[in-house]
């Protein structure tokens, strides 16, 4: 009698990759150097944060997926204000400002140096930020999908029928808030699309998105589980015997332009056009000896060790 061989479903994990070497940058001591005295704390950082996600999750794909385009103009383009004071704030401090040294920065092109000579995929693809990277991904994945993202706007992808989960860090990647359906209707009473139009209704000013103002995430969340979504919210304000308050249903009829153009901007984009790139997750470096000159140059020890070591576990 034949026997029938079930293949499994591969599992991908999708890295907000800036997300995490941030928290890396300052979860670890800026004394991690390496011998030229150039930090290195976010790369080790980081390094350990891919090393804990593939032991104790197990993915066959992985995908460190970075910010071709933090701000990209078609975003600006409809809302003006999107990420503005980010801009701002380099202006303000000026020429004659007091420089704090950014050693952050010099740290991305060794991160990215390393990953490729280990032959973790990494990519960005430019005008799109990492969130859209993420989102196209997710998209065209054949199985389940793991999001490790300290950005919550990414709840909008979790989809429980498609094994669409974000893993957002609580303490470093060791404890992390597992975010599907269940726990976004508990937190805020919509699904993953809901979380969109959750989002635009209350603003994030990190983003420089402005929301509509006396909206906050409580009434957005009423809002939606009364009239459904935002198109029923914006069919309630042409309704004189809805049960909107007055107040409501002139702030939104005064936001009707920033409402038009804010879900464009709010929803991560499923259609951006990545490059042919092998995702599964490699058991040996791809440059072995481009990566040991990495990690003798930038003093990496211990930490790529450990990374090395659970991916030929």
């Amino acid at each position: 009698m034949m026997r029938t061989v079930t293949q499994r479903t591969r599992r991908l994990m999708l890295l907000d990759t800036a997300s995490l070497y941030f928290r890396a940058y300052f979860g670890v001591p800026d004394s991690v150097k390496a011998p030229d005295g150039t930090s290195v704390n976010a790369v080790r950082g980081l390094l350990d944060f891919i090393a804990r996600l593939v032991q104790d999750h197990r993915p066959d794909d992985l995908v460190a997926c970075m910010d071709a385009d933090w701000r990209p103009h078609w975003r600006v383009e409809l809302i003006p204000s999107y990420k503005a004071h980010r801009v701002a704030e380099e202006v303000e401090r000026g020429p004659d400002a007091e420089e704090i040294p950014d050693t952050l920065s010099p740290q991305v092109p060794v991160i990215e140096e390393v990953l490729d000579a280990l032959g973790i995929a990494r990519v960005g693809v430019r005008a799109y930020e990492a969130d859209d990277v993420i989102g196209t991904f997710a998209g065209r994945a054949a199985g389940p999908v793991d999001i490790v993202t300290g950005d919550r706007d990414l709840y909008q992808l979790v989809d429980d029928e498609r094994g669409i989960r974000v893993l957002y860090p609580l303490k470093g990647v060791g404890t992390l808030q597992i975010t599907d359906e269940a726990w976004l209707r508990e937190k805020y009473g919509v699904d993953g699309p809901g979380y969109v139009d959750l989002a635009l209704l209350r603003g994030d000013p990190s983003d420089g998105l402005p929301g509509v103002p006396g909206i906050g995430e409580k009434t957005a969340a009423k809002l939606l589980d009364a009239f459904g979504d935002l198109a029923g919210i914006m069919a309630a304000v042409d309704d004189p015997k809805s049960k909107l308050t007055p107040s409501q249903r002139r702030r939104l009829d005064e936001s009707r332009a920033y409402v038009a153009v804010a879900p464009k901007v709010v929803r991560v984009a499923g259609d951006v056009p990545l490059p042919e790139v092998d995702v599964a997750l490699p058991r040996e470096p791809r440059d072995p000896v481009a990566l040991e000159e990495l990690a003798e140059r930038w003093n990496l020890g211990g930490s790529l060790q450990r990374l090395l070591s659970t991916l030929q576990a």
